[in-house]
């Protein structure tokens, strides 16, 4: 009986292990083994009765139990009996797998790990909540109403923001640039995020700089000063002095910054990913690419050896630049590491926080400085092609001789030579209220659809253009224009929404230092000067030169071309060959849908034909119930099965991937 028992307990594991591994083998995909050993016991235990049925009812055994076939027969019939039950095994497997797949955890080290992460994330959500509900911001939280006139709102958003930490702030202060979608009252009380951040003890600072210099800090720093100067979101600045006498402040990133903003942007990217799937207006304004846009963006604001580069190369266009209003501080890269920046020491407070001072000087020259500061950037955007993305009112700083300095290079914008021409063609267009221009324009920039309608595009872009004339945030408009482009399907570069939305957060700056500052009268007014500097006769000519060189190099080939077409026309060997399908993936794609179609209808035949050899009465008796025919019908129906196996495994391939 114990033996029994065992050979029966063997032969189910082993039926388990083959209806597992064939079914991940069909569909080249792991399959849960859970699901597997639930589904193959209980195929076996259905097998067991279904072999004794094809024993009793085929005419295998005699009355008395004894064999009425021959052995082989005997075999024969055992052995195709078991493969209809392993299929029908494996065919279960994969209907769920269909309808149910597997989540792949990966083993059991992963499955820790995901667990781990998935406890980190949860337990971050309730953090969040908490912050929120202990600034009183609960009801907002969870659907509640708040009076919007309540005074404190605005400074307990800023309070929980700043609480909540690095991600939040940094969305805090995109916020409060953006006076077209926020009240003014949240917008100045959001502006305190630039420079209110929460500061870091000096023992765990000096231990980052220790890092990071790889040794004492005396041996690269005459003084330091162990008070921060300032407390930003994702750093804290600290004054000092090198070894040769050159002062300068010391950007350091807070200790717990990066793992943090991992933990926030996995979670913003899930959130993101959620909304998309789950929502009209998330698939339509793309959320999971803005989504990865802010993830990237913070990403390298972690690693200060990137700001320090854009530093260099802002600081030389700014040295080269027409307009004197801005500066930017000079990074010292040899001593800057990733966690680490170091930079010449401006004396300064940023415009957000400067309102009494900017109050005291005279209006023109608040408008003469907003000016020259907008020239700045355009200069940086329009004719050297790369500018500073991140125009907050925290990044410009009101130096004690009355310029601008431009801090924080972590994020920047790269336009090359093509976008940049019809980025200021677009300008000028638009500045001029002409639709059709900025039409024209806007269909050489995005990529449009066949069925794209272009006279309501016209019409949609000329409404905006319109609203322009009478606005006074015509930041508003720039992006009123990138909601027509993306409602009429159109692929804007994202060079190009990257400049708009600095447009956007330049022109909410320049309201800090003139109120009546106006961006279309004043501003952009200045976009013809920089499109004629674009076009000097030295770039023209230079354009024409190398226009001419290539020129030049193709019609040198063009003898031994028209040559060869001659020659080929002589000898009748001239022939045209059709590029399509030409690479290996292509054909590789239209010979692996061949054949699977070839093995679908192979399989449907081998089914029909099994279907009717198993009805029917002709041939000879193999037992004494079953004919030979339908035995062979029984056959083919499995072979047939399994050839469907095999063309779904191709879809299922083709599917997961």
């Amino acid at each position: 009986m114990m033996l029994a028992a065992l050979a029966v307990g063997l032969a189910a594991i082993l039926y388990i292990l083959v209806v597992g591994l064939l079914a991940r083998r069909v569909l080249e995909t792991p399959i849960g083994w859970p699901r597997a050993i639930i589904v193959g016991l209980v195929v076996f235990v259905a097998s067991v009765s279904l072999l004794r049925a094809v024993e009793l009812g085929s005419g295998l055994l005699a009355p008395a139990g004894s064999l009425a076939v021959d052995r082989v027969i005997f075999v024969l019939f055992i052995t195709v009996a078991a493969g209809w039950t392993v299929a029908c095994g494996i065919g279960i497997l994969v209907a769920l797998e269909l309808v149910w797949p597997t989540r792949h955890f990966g083993g059991p080290v992963a499955a820790v790990k995901a667990f781990r992460a998935r406890r980190r994330r949860a337990r971050r959500y309730a953090q969040v909540l908490a912050i929120a509900s202990r600034h009183g911001l609960g009801p907002l939280v969870h659907g509640g109403k708040v009076s919007d006139a309540a005074a404190w709102l605005p400074g307990a958003l800023v309070d929980a923001l700043n609480e909540a930490g690095v991600t939040f702030v940094k969305f805090g202060q995109v916020l409060s640039t953006r006076d077209d979608l926020v009240p003014p009252e949240y917008t100045r009380a959001l502006a305190t995020l630039q420079a209110g951040s929460s500061t870091v003890a000096w023992d765990r600072i000096r231990t980052v700089i220790e890092q990071e210099l790889g040794g004492p800090i005396d041996a690269t720093f005459a003084s330091i000063d162990e008070q921060p100067l300032a407390a930003a979101s994702v750093a804290q600045v600290h004054t000092a002095t090198l070894l040769d006498g050159t002062e300068v402040v010391v950007k350091v990133q807070r200790p717990d910054a990066a793992a943090q903003v991992r933990a926030d942007v996995d979670i913003i990217l899930r959130l993101a990913a959620r909304i998309e799937e789950r929502t009209d207006w998330g698939s339509e304004y793309g959320v999971v690419d803005l989504a990865d846009g802010f993830a990237a963006a913070l990403n390298e604001e972690l690693d200060y050896r990137i700001e320090a580069a854009n530093m260099t190369a802002l600081g030389r266009i700014a040295d080269e630049s027409e307009s004197a209003a801005i500066r930017i501080p000079r990074a010292f890269e040899a001593v800057s590491t990733a966690r680490m920046l170091v930079m010449d020491r401006v004396d300064g407070e940023p415009i957000g926080a400067s309102a009494d001072r900017l109050s005291q000087l005279d209006p023109e020259l608040r408008t003469e400085l907003a000016k020259g500061v907008l020239d700045a950037v355009l200069e940086q955007a329009l004719v050297r092609g790369m500018f500073h993305a991140d125009l907050h009112p925290g990044n410009l700083l009101l130096t004690a001789d009355g310029d601008i300095a431009l801090i924080d290079c972590g994020s920047v914008g790269v336009l090359e030579r093509s976008l940049r021409e019809r980025i200021a063609a677009l300008l000028l267009a638009v500045i001029n209220d002409d639709d059709i221009g900025t039409t024209d324009v806007v269909l050489l920039v995005a990529e449009a659809a066949d069925d794209t309608d272009r006279v309501a595009l016209q019409r949609d872009i000329g409404r905006v253009l319109t609203r322009m004339q009478v606005s006074t945030q015509t930041g508003r408009i720039f992006m009123q224009l990138l909601d027509v482009l993306r409602d009429h399907r159109l692929a804007v570069p994202p060079a190009m929404t990257l400049a708009f939305r600095t447009i956007v957060s330049l022109e909410g700056s320049l309201r800090r230092i003139d109120p009546d500052f106006d961006l279309v009268e004043t501003g952009l007014a200045r976009v013809p000067h920089f499109m004629r500097r674009m076009l000097a006769w030295r770039r023209v000519l230079g354009a024409a030169e190398a226009t001419a060189a290539v020129a030049a190099v193709q019609a040198r080939t063009m003898p031994r071309r028209i040559d060869a077409i001659t020659s080929s026309l002589e000898r009748g060997t001239l022939g045209v060959r059709v590029r399509a399908f030409e690479g290996t993936d292509e054909r590789s794609w239209i010979g692996s849908i061949v054949a699977q179609l070839t093995t679908t209808l192979i399989a449907i035949a081998g089914i029909v034909t099994a279907a009717i050899l198993v009805v029917s009465d002709a041939g000879p008796f193999l037992t004494a119930n079953v004919r030979t025919t339908a035995f062979v019908g029984v056959v083919i129906g499995l072979a047939a099965f399994l050839l469907l196996f095999r063309s779904l495994r191709v879809a299922f391939v083709r599917r997961r991937r």
